[in-house]
């Protein structure tokens, strides 16, 4: 009987096996993963070099990962074992706390800081110094800022980031924007801060640099129906409900023109088209770009606004270009700074240098 049990226990695992395989091999490639937010591998190609060179193994080893059946649901299920039986505070450094999904980013990265400091400070010398420009700065805190130290989480040293990025730029004025923001102003499943949520942000920043203060009743919060998942749902790969996500709408948004310096196309300032894709934010001032200006036909001033961000500001900045006859918005992760000169003019403009402070710690600038 334990004999019989042994073959049919040896035959049922050779089957499973076998079915995984043919499931594995004959099934249609996915090209992306939507949970992650990547390409995935495809099968390679098969020569007499890269057998010999070790390269087809590897690369199908790649393959057979990434196209393996059920992948998302076995990835939950690891996950689920990782926090729930294994007790693990995180996994993929994302830690789940009163229903938010945060990255554990931890220590802080003095040198990845002072790499961004200086490229700012080549801007400022070789671009800003002698054109009579206010130059103003700040730093957007993750929602671990908010979320780390009451759950038990590991977070950066926020007091020496700021104290690092206002003695690395004594050229600007400082905006503090941290007693404006609470972890309800986030996403639950992405690193982004919510749209109509921030005018407070958007009101401390324009009374800084002497601008109109954005009015709660201009704007008028469209929610987009589609569920937003957000990067940190897809690195978790735990169960959790979609963000809902809202755009700020008024008349004056609708009459801007956003142009796009490498496109060299005008779009609108919120693309509706990038709700076709993978990241819904992308709606935000189409996402990820190296250069854009805003064109605002409507602006109560001349003056121009001149910002070196990264993805938070695509939410921000609509929310600030009343007074402004036009913003140029600069990603130097996708432009580098010597190159700036071609493709703008610097004659006095006001700027804004808003960081996230993942992005200062990550040596992404």
């Amino acid at each position: 009987m334990t004999n019989k049990i042994r073959v049919c226990g040896a035959f049922l695992l050779a089957a499973l096996w076998l079915f995984i395989t043919c499931v594995a091999w004959l099934a249609p490639q996915k090209d992306m993963s939507v949970a992650e937010r990547r390409p995935l591998e495809k099968m390679p190609e098969i020569t007499m070099d890269s057998i010999l060179e070790g390269d087809f193994m590897s690369d199908f080893e790649s393959y057979t990962l990434d196209q393996f059946p059920a992948r998302d649901s076995f990835r939950t299920l690891k996950s689920l074992v990782h926090k729930s039986v294994l007790q693990q505070m995180d996994n993929n450094g994302i830690y789940i706390a009163d229903g938010y999904a945060a990255e554990m980013e931890y220590p802080l990265v003095n040198g990845s800081v002072e790499h961004a400091l200086s490229q700012i400070r080549y801007i400022y010398d070789n671009y800003l110094k002698d054109t009579g420009s206010k130059v103003y700065a700040g730093v957007v805190p993750d929602k671990s800022y908010y979320l780390a130290k009451d759950n038990g989480y590991l977070s950066l040293d926020y007091e020496k980031l700021f104290r690092d990025v206002q003695e690395g730029m004594p050229f600007a004025q400082h905006i503090d924007i941290t007693d404006c923001l609470t972890l309800e102003d986030y996403y639950r499943t992405d690193t982004h801060w919510r749209q109509e949520r921030i005018l407070k942000v958007a009101q401390r920043i324009a009374q800084a640099m002497g601008v109109s203060v954005p009015a709660a009743e201009s704007f008028t919060p469209t929610k987009i129906e589609k569920p937003f998942y957000g990067v940190y749902y897809g690195q978790a790969a735990l169960p959790m409900e979609a963000d809902e996500l809202y755009v700020m709408n008024s008349q004056l948004l609708k009459d801007c023109k956003v142009f796009n310096y490498e496109k060299n196309t005008y779009t609108e300032v919120y693309d509706m088209e990038k709700l076709n894709g993978y990241d819904l934010y992308d709606v935000f001032l189409s996402g990820a770009q190296s250069m854009l200006r805003i064109e605002n036909p409507n602006a109560t001033t001349d003056r121009e606004l001149m910002v070196f961000r990264d993805s938070f500001s695509s939410s921000l900045i609509p929310l600030l270009v009343q007074d402004y006859a036009t913003v140029t918005l600069v990603d130097i992760r996708y432009v580098k700074a010597p190159m700036l000169g071609r493709f703008l003019e610097f004659n006095g403009q006001d700027v804004l240098f808003l960081y996230s402070a993942l992005v200062l710690n990550k040596n992404l600038i």
